[in-house]
């Protein structure tokens, strides 16, 4: 614990990350047990679109993720999801990475649904739930894009119909010009009440922040959620087929 908050802080100094210092800091004060997530990213190619082959992008995420787990990740989250056929092609290139690795680490997935009410290639939150229920992911949950009061309708959905552990990491808040630069207007404590009623209301298993997000933000989350354990729910499971767009 000590050797990684060491390893944090140097990261974070020549980068200049401050979350990554925080953190390491953290570490070396505390003595939290903490575990590290390795993430993957939508990049650039929508294969829906023709932006690259399927296979291409499934054997590509494999080889990200066995880089992953060969750097110790004790989890692969999957997230910013644009497309179903990418988010696709990123867990089976997941699963196989693990397989090859012998090592049965649970895997992550979250989707970006824009304030339109769809991701942004026009899939609802219906038609992500009936798609990507078939694979064998630990969680499904929406990041990025906005902010938790933007989430909600989506999010109510999930808590209803998604059957296993369900993730929010919104951002703080929908981004605003000043002076000529964008910045995130919601403030930790509000976004540490808001995110609330997810756990209370909705029995959300996962929380966190995402872009404009700080300690701040984090520390506020972290006070909300306590010791507490996700909600019981009963999901309702709707038999159905879903397109591209919608179910």
């Amino acid at each position: 614990m000590i050797v990684l908050g060491v390893i944090l802080l140097v990261i974070g100094f020549l980068t200049g990350i401050a979350v990554l210092w925080s953190i390491g800091a953290l570490l070396l004060v505390v003595g939290l047990i903490l575990w590290v997530l390795g993430s993957v990213g939508p990049g650039t190619k929508l294969p829906s679109l023709g932006h690259a082959p399927y296979a291409v992008l499934r054997d590509a995420y494999q080889q990200q993720v066995a880089g992953l787990v060969a750097g110790g990740a004790d989890a692969i989250l999957i997230e910013s999801a644009q497309d179903l056929l990418q988010a696709k092609a990123a867990i089976v290139g997941a699963k196989r990475a693990l397989a090859d690795a012998g090592v049965p680490l649970p895997v992550f997935a979250q989707v970006t649904v824009e304030t339109t009410g769809t991701m942004l290639l026009g899939s609802d939150i219906a038609a992500v739930v009936n798609a990507l229920r078939p694979f064998p992911i630990a969680s499904l949950g929406l990041n990025c894009a906005t902010g938790p009061t933007e989430m909600a309708e989506h999010i109510a959905y999930l808590s209803k119909h998604w059957d296993r552990a369900f993730s929010v990491i919104p951002n703080a808040g929908l981004p605003i010009l000043v002076d000529g630069r964008p910045e995130y207007p919601l403030r930790p404590d509000a976004f540490g009440a808001a995110m609330r009623r997810y756990l209370e209301d909705y029995g959300a298993g996962i929380v966190g922040g995402c872009c404009g997000t700080t300690t701040d933000h984090i520390r506020a989350l972290r006070e909300v959620v306590g010791t507490r354990s996700p909600v019981t729910r009963a999901a309702v499971r709707t038999p159905g087929c879903s397109s591209l767009y919608g179910f």
